[in-house]
């Protein structure tokens, strides 16, 4: 006698919208970086070029960033602050420590690498306890994008604002500036072109963006500047690799925080053709600001000419939504089944999603239902089943 196959029903996905066709462009050379909001599109667009040194303002990590992508490249010199005057570099390009800001974390900027055991630390300067300031216990010496150096101090983090001086490596043109936090508290990062001695204000806020579209520095294994898409500060995103997109599921593994899941290798150049080419089993999820998961398929990059990403979004699971069924059910039935199980949905949809997962969490059916209405049923088979428990979502 066959045993019975009993099911248990999961959280019903809602309704899905349907996938879009999206191009978010860099412009020609990716000279622009621009911030996306995945449920209201492009947010903001300003000039890689024009910033050399970014300055984080929430949090308590004090990340400063270098536009390595711009060209810039940061060096750790071996002299103590106090020894300013002295600054030279002789065995900068030997000896010395190039820094690149980390690509997997907006809290790691060039300036921060290099962390000793102290866990006051920040790699530019030391936080104070009973000041509750970072004083500056590092020099650096700083080659700008038109091919200059500059010798370069963090002096301090105190009362809100960060104090930074630089100079000629032989103490001419010396300037002191400061970049007061609270100017910018609903950015990520306030931004600073030494070239031009001016404080920048050109990110969106940042509750408004979830994605950014730029050229980066990544090594691999050394430092090379890539083009692609880095999340938000809180945006979690999953990827799914060699599965087939139309089967890959985001309840499949947990999301992370980490900027680069995205990144750049969605796409390579083929060396023998000189054209692009794209992974068809990779699958991004991104929950978005609001808490939205969207599916992304990254289809075409135009390259420097254009600057231009093209991809496929999806809304696969809405929150706070009225119109997208967030108090739908799903009733299974008969239960335990054999060989058939009907599944009845009380709420209307263009589009939904089941999924039958064994006790194991391994996924072994998925089934796509279109313009369901009220009380609509749909027959699964389960004949090819083992007798156990499953669960249905």
């Amino acid at each position: 006698m066959r045993l019975a196959t009993l099911l248990s029903i999961g959280l019903f996905a809602g309704v899905l919208h349907a996938q879009t066709t999206v191009t978010v462009t860099t412009g020609p050379a990716n000279s622009e970086q621009t911030w996306y909001s995945l449920a209201n599109g492009v947010v903001g667009s300003a000039p890689l070029s024009e910033w050399d040194l970014a300055f984080e303002i929430q949090g308590f990590t004090a990340s400063i960033l270098a536009n390595g992508a711009k060209g810039i490249v940061l060096y750790k010199a071996p002299y103590a602050t106090v020894d300013w005057a002295l600054v030279d570099t002789n065995g900068m390009s030997t000896t010395w420590t190039t820094s690149y800001n980390s690509d997997s974390d907006w809290s790691s900027g060039a300036f921060n690498q290099g962390l000793t055991t102290d866990e006051f630390d920040l790699g530019w300067g030391v936080y104070n306890m009973i000041t509750h300031s970072v004083v500056g216990d590092s020099l650096f010496v700083i080659k700008l994008a038109n091919g200059t150096f500059k010798k370069i101090r963090i002096d301090a983090l105190a009362t809100g604002s960060y104090t930074f001086t630089w100079a000629d490596v032989n103490g001419a043109n010396e300037q002191t500036a400061s970049v007061n936090k609270a100017a910018y508290a609903d950015k990520n990062f306030a931004y600073y072109s030494l070239e031009n001695s001016t404080a920048l204000d050109r990110e969106p806020v940042n509750t408004t963006w979830d994605l950014l579209f730029t050229k980066y520095t990544t090594l691999i294994p050394t430092a090379y500047g890539v083009s692609g898409v880095l999340s938000n500060k809180d945006i979690t995103s999953l990827r799914v690799d060699g599965v087939d997109p139309s089967l890959a599921d985001w309840t499949s593994a947990p999301f992370d925080s980490v900027i680069n899941t995205i990144g750049y290798d969605w796409k390579t150049f083929n060396m023998q053709t000189f054209q692009y080419e794209y992974d068809q089993d990779l699958t991004f999820f991104v929950q978005d600001q609001a808490g939205s998961i969207w599916k992304l398929l990254f289809t075409e990059y135009g390259g420097t000419a254009t600057g231009d990403m093209t991809f496929t979004q999806e809304l696969v699971s809405a929150v706070s939504v009225d119109d997208r069924a967030t108090n739908g059910q799903a009733v299974v039935f008969p239960n335990p089944a054999t060989d058939a199980v009907n599944v009845l949905f009380d709420v209307p949809a263009a589009e939904a999603v089941l999924t039958i997962r064994d006790v194991a969490g391994h996924l072994v059916r998925t089934d796509r239902f279109a313009r369901l209405t009220p009380m609509s049923t749909r027959v699964i088979d389960i004949s090819g089943f083992g007798a156990g428990i499953y669960s249905l979502r």
